[in-house]
């Protein structure tokens, strides 16, 4: 009868939380929690709305009017530049 139950350290700890912790310790640890765990969820939830709202813009970016995109610009000097070769070549 020398040692104690884990069921009597547990409220040995309890009570010793509870004196030297304050009473308002344990509910604000428990808030804190909850409050995160709300969080996570939002979260999820959030990521899940932009997958949702990725899926349907499979289409290609649209160019503004009157601008040009640096590949479309590249490619057209380059067939630009290979005619001019050709045509000084024969």
């Amino acid at each position: 009868m020398g040692t104690f139950s884990i069921w009597h350290w547990l409220i040995v700890l309890a009570v010793v939380l509870l004196l030297f912790g304050g009473g308002g310790k344990i509910p604000k640890l428990m808030k804190d929690v909850g409050s995160g765990i709300n969080a996570f969820k939002k979260g999820l939830k959030d990521e899940e709305k932009k997958k949702a709202g990725d899926e349907g813009g499979d289409e290609a970016p649209k160019a503004i009017e009157g601008e040009t995109t640096t590949a479309s610009a590249s490619e057209s000097e380059s067939e630009s530049q290979s005619q001019d070769r050709k045509a000084a070549n024969g």
